[in-house]
């Protein structure tokens, strides 16, 4: 299989740019490179669940699996100042670049790890977890991001998952439903769906 984003060591040559981008009304510059998802600019699936997102009112750590160098983390976690966002990924060369990205937009609030799904996430009794999943990883890989976050989330804890309809927003929507008993769909944009499942016990 060819390199894609989801390898925990890049080897494409490092080539690192920078751009802006305004996210949840807050400016970021963030620094990107080769070898991570989206590498140009922040990724049109990933802006719709960053707009949709609604922060759940119960307390709580919030957690983004597969952060790459942090869009979707640092933006809630520039907004919701007074909850941790834990941000995780397999990619070393990502949760690098979201380090230098939260320390150069001034996001403290935060704790930036490597692990392979929620594998390495010890923290447990999470609000909310948001992925943009990594579909050239396959569906297996993903669907067991859904089954790990049903057990780290708190009861009543929201799992947000943005994918396109075209790369298996329907199995993901059926397999949500059997983990978690319910899923909403709760935006459509341009062939990308943006799905809600809530742990109610």
């Amino acid at each position: 299989m060819a390199e894609h984003y989801y390898s925990k060591k890049p080897q494409a040559q490092s080539k690192p740019k920078s751009w802006s981008s305004t996210l949840r009304g807050e400016l970021f510059h963030f620094e990107t490179d080769t070898g991570v998802f989206s590498k140009s600019e922040v990724d049109f699936g990933s802006r719709v669940l960053i707009d949709t997102f609604v922060t759940p009112v119960i307390d709580g750590p919030v957690l983004d699996v597969g952060c790459g160098y942090g869009p979707i983390g640092l933006s809630i976690a520039k907004t919701e100042t007074n909850r941790t966002i834990h941000m995780v990924d397999i990619n070393e060369r990502a949760v690098e670049l979201s380090r230098k990205n939260a320390e150069g937009n001034g996001v403290q609030n935060v704790r930036i790890y490597e692990s392979d799904g929620l594998t390495d996430v010890t923290e447990t009794d999470f609000a909310a977890i948001l992925t943009n999943p990594p579909i050239r990883a396959g569906k297996q890989t993903i669907f067991r991001f859904y089954i790990d976050a049903y057990a780290k989330l708190c009861v009543g804890g929201e799992l947000w998952v943005v994918i396109q309809k075209k790369q298996g927003a329907p199995s993901t929507f059926d397999r949500l439903e059997e983990i978690f008993g319910q899923v909403e769909v709760v935006n459509k944009v341009r062939g990308y769906w943006i799905m809600k499942a809530e742990k109610v016990n």
